[in-house]
This record gives C-alpha cells, structure tokens and sequence, in this order.
C-alpha cells in the first residue's frame, strides 16, 4: 500500500500571515509538521503542497520535499489533488495533512492509515469530547456515527440533541465526537470529488467534507484520543505553546 503524505501550505491567511513560516521552539511551523509526518511508518513520501516560492526555497533548505501548485485553490483537498497530479507514479491513498499543526502526532497518521484496506474511500479522524466548552462551540465541528463507524452528518451545532435532558449534563449521556481534520483519500476517489461543485450543507456549514456526503460518498471515521491544534492566529500558537510547555511535552530539543 502506497499512501503519500501531502501537506498543504499556502502563503496567504487573512489572521497569520505567512504562518507556515512562523517560529516554534526554534523551527518553522511547516518544519515542525513535516518533521512530525515524517514519523509515521504508514507514509511511504511526505510532500509540501505550497503556493508560494518562500515556503518552497525554506522546505528545500531543511530536505524537505516539496511541489508548487495554484494560488487559486479553495481548499486544501484541492491542492492536494494537484500535488498528487505533479507526483505522479503509484499511489494508493493521499493523507492530508495540515499545515498549521505542528504537534501532529505520527500515531495519529498511522492510526488514519490503518482504515485504509484499498475499499474504503475516504477516512478522518474524531475524537470523544470531555471537554463541555467545546461541546457548544461553533468552531469545533461535530460528527455523528453509524454502526460501522462511518459518518451520518458533521456540523458546527451540537449534534445529536438530546431531548429531556438539561444540556449541562449532555456529557454524562451520550458520547460526541468532534472532528479532527486529518484527511485520507482514495487517489482515484479525490480527483472525483474535487470536481464535485459547492453543495448547499457545505455552503451553509462552511464544511466542505458536507459535499461529499451530499454526493453519496462514504467516510470512514477512526476514534483516537489523542487530540490536535490548528492555529489559525498569533495568539493560537502561544497559547499552544504555553500549554505544551506547561505539561512538558514540547520537542525533546526545544
């Protein structure tokens, strides 16, 4: 099974400019997720997926392995098809990987790649949420399950209501998931939905894995426990990093 990893990284962000090149402990964000990607044993290459010539030249000046595509792209699914286009050769299944998670666990990559027996189409990850914060925000998209751990529907609401019982204590009677958004794909299966065109739940969740279930497409989703962090701001990425110096878990090096 051949599974490439690819990691979208464009230059552009309206909140963090430029944040692929954004210092942690002495590397560079994008370094950092190519570092960590690189652990997993499931991932025969780890790619780049950039927009921009200054993220390329700084992924080249590490080894890093890397490939320029289009500004234009709307999504890091997109991108990813165009790297995988670029590659080329012998690809079984694409996991995107992203860029601005830079305490990406290698075990959760090798926890994704192991849903992946050539049948399965699409797959993520979601994790069991403790935390009653996230339970109502709408920054945290939620999944629910059918009996063979596939998805029913994400969205950023609290999914599945539950009637009769004061929302203070939904945690103690029932299990939600929220999405992590690490994705694997078939190679044939994302060239077919990245010419899928906008679906009206993605338009209206701002979730563009919405459009593939509209579609009729499956997505396998594996439970882990380990957690992941998207920075989308300057203020992310410190409190991220205070959070990971507090309970010692930073890179051995930093």
């Amino acid at each position: 099974m051949q599974i490439l990893g690819i990691i979208p990284a464009r230059y552009a962000s309206t909140r963090f400019h430029a944040k692929a090149l954004a210092g942690i402990a002495g590397k560079s964000m994008i370094r950092r997720v190519v570092e960590q990607s690189r652990k997993a044993t499931a991932l025969s290459r780890v790619i780049v997926a950039t927009d921009h010539e200054a993220i390329a030249d700084h992924v080249r000046s590490f080894g890093g392995e890397v490939v320029m595509t289009s500004a234009d792209h709307r999504s890091g699914t997109d991108r990813c098809f165009e790297a995988l286009e670029q590659v080329g050769g012998s690809v079984d299944y694409v996991i995107n990987i992203q860029g601005d998670e830079p305490f990406i666990k290698p075990e959760q990559i090798d926890l994704l790649a192991s849903a992946l027996d050539g049948k399965t189409a699409l797959a993520t990850l979601v994790k069991p949420i403790t935390d009653p914060a996230l339970l109502t925000s709408t920054s945290t998209p939620k999944v629910v399950l059918n009996d063979l751990s596939e998805a029913l529907y994400f969205s950023r609401q609290t999914i599945p209501y539950l009637r009769d019982v004061p929302t203070e204590n939904w945690l103690e009677h029932h299990t939600f998931y929220k999405h992590i958004g690490i994705y694997a794909y078939r190679s044939d299966v994302l060239g077919k939905i990245t010419r899928l065109p906008p679906s009206l739940l993605e338009k209206a969740e701002a979730l563009e894995q919405l459009r593939w279930l509209e579609n009729g497409y499956r997505i396998k989703c594996v439970v882990t426990d380990m957690d992941s962090y998207g920075i989308d701001t300057p203020e992310d990425l410190e409190r991220l990093l205070e959070r990971h110096r507090a309970d010692g878990t930073l890179w051995p090096e930093s």
